[in-house]
């Protein structure tokens, strides 16, 4: 029997410092998320981090928490029913960090029955801490509880033109009634080191600025290429004007070189330097509207553009449950049922 497993990204059960630290421990502990050997990972975050950033995530995760929960979890529950609608093959959720346990989410559907599973990471692009992370546990998962379940993981999706429609639809008919000179296109940052270790060639990745429009198979694991690229795709589908779209990573962590350009220093320069006032934002690495899209750039970016001199700030919802969307997946769903 076949059945459908979509895995998001995750977030603490509740706004309590307690609950919020315990999710930053299994998030940030994952060599996946910081690469360093386990010592150093270990004192990072639960001798430094963990005693001081709890705090100010949980006020963080206060300013957005719906009355249903989070966001992020409630989007997708909310995706989750929708996609389910439009295939009868059993379709459940989980998290890779917090609640539903990506484990739990393999336990619901091998007690159904199900041994043939599609595992969909709602990531559009390829990173060592969202996509791989996934199959990775998943994996280790399935040999050491579900031995006799085979699971078939779709991948990064950034360039399949019935995402790329779906993603310029929704950013279309959100900005159709409104007034702005300038999108910018803000992707999660990671440190470059993941661009380096991620690049299968060992020689290609040079993040000088050319490697990501130079064809290589590379490209197939680069998280960096694939975000410049979905903005591209996204550009070509709406016919946008290139010199009026600018592509940004944001929520870098410690003192290593991440991706850049960054987005909080680029909406300053937008808002000071270039004289735009009126911006919209676009944030395509993410699927659901979660704490990086409500809260930093929604309230933090939309803060630190309008000081700087902008006048108007448009965030465009990512793509969520959106029906065009649901479609998509209940597509991809399909096929891999009649196959």
């Amino acid at each position: 029997m076949k059945g459908v497993l979509l895995v998001n990204l995750g977030s603490p059960d509740s706004t309590n410092p307690k609950d919020v630290k315990k999710y930053l421990d299994e998030f940030l502990m994952d060599e996946r998320v910081i690469d360093v050997p386990y010592w150093l990972r270990s004192f990072l975050v639960r001798g430094i981090i963990l005693n001081t950033r709890p705090k100010k995530s949980a006020a963080a995760y206060q300013k957005i928490w719906w009355e249903e929960g989070s966001p992020l979890i409630v989007l997708s529950e909310r995706l989750q029913s929708k996609v389910q609608e439009k295939t009868d093959l059993p379709v459940a959720l989980a998290m890779r960090y917090g609640n539903p346990s990506l484990k739990s989410g393999l336990q619901e559907l091998y007690d159904k029955g199900v041994k043939d599973v599609l595992m969909i990471p709602l990531y559009p692009q390829f990173a060592m801490a969202t996509t791989e992370t996934i199959v990775v546990l998943a994996e280790e998962l399935r040999k050491e509880f579900f031995s006799d379940m085979k699971i078939t993981d779709i991948p990064a999706f950034y360039n399949k033109p019935e995402y790329v429609k779906a993603l310029s639809n929704s950013i279309k008919d959100y900005l159709s009634d409104k007034d702005y000179d300038h999108i910018m296109f803000s992707y999660h940052g990671v440190p470059e080191r993941h661009i380096r270790k991620s690049d299968i060639t060992k020689s290609h990745c040079k993040i000088d600025g050319s490697c990501c429009n130079t064809p290589s198979k590379a490209h197939e694991f680069c998280y960096r290429h694939q975000c410049f690229q979905t903005t591209k795709n996204v550009i070509k589908e709406l016919g946008l004007n290139e010199e009026n779209v600018t592509t940004t990573f944001q929520s870098r962590l410690g003192v290593d070189p991440w991706l850049q350009p960054y987005t909080d220093r680029t909406l300053v320069k937008k808002a000071e330097k270039d004289g735009i006032k009126k911006l919209a934002i676009v944030t395509p690495a993410f699927v659901s509207d979660c704490l990086e899209t409500l809260e930093e750039i929604a309230m933090e970016g939309k803060e630190e553009f309008l000081e700087a001199g902008g006048e108007e700030f448009y965030t465009v919802p990512c793509i969520n449950d959106n029906d065009e969307w649901v479609d998509v997946l209940a597509g991809w769903i399909n096929n891999f049922k009649n196959n």
